[in-house]
């Protein structure tokens, strides 16, 4: 069986291929999906979608047990604040072996401080402020 490991928050996940409950949430089995499931919190403003860079995550071991990274992830991920060599995007690569991933800071510490997730919430207009 698989496993992920969420860093610094040092949660392992595993879990058997195919028996996950889809969330919706990026691609099945995906980082995001896996976090989803097991309750770990990886931002994600778009729904997983590729559509933003908030589910931003740097592997630290496993890069060749993950799905390859498509040109619209590559895409999006030049677009990332504290993009490294070892990024990519949690809604989009698909865990295929054991994984270790860091959550950004940035993330971590938002939803840490009680922000929740950075979707919520109206948008003001720049001109309404």
């Amino acid at each position: 069986m698989p496993k992920v490991t969420f860093l610094p928050a040092n949660v392992t996940v595993e879990f058997e291929h195919g028996e996950l409950p889809y969330k919706e949430h990026g691609k099945p089995e995906s980082l995001l999906d896996i976090a989803l499931n097991a309750g770990v919190q990886l931002e994600h403003a778009c729904g997983g979608n590729c559509a933003c860079t908030t589910c931003h995550v740097i592997v630290k071991q496993g890069d060749g047990n993950l799905s390859e990274m498509d040109d619209d992830e590559a895409d999006r991920l030049d677009m990332a604040a504290g993009l490294t060599l070892h990024s990519r995007l949690g809604c989009q690569c698909v865990v295929q072996g054991d994984v270790v991933v860091e959550i950004p800071d940035w993330n971590r510490n938002y939803v840490s401080e009680g922000g929740g997730s950075i979707n919520l919430g109206e948008a003001i207009p720049a001109g309404r402020r």
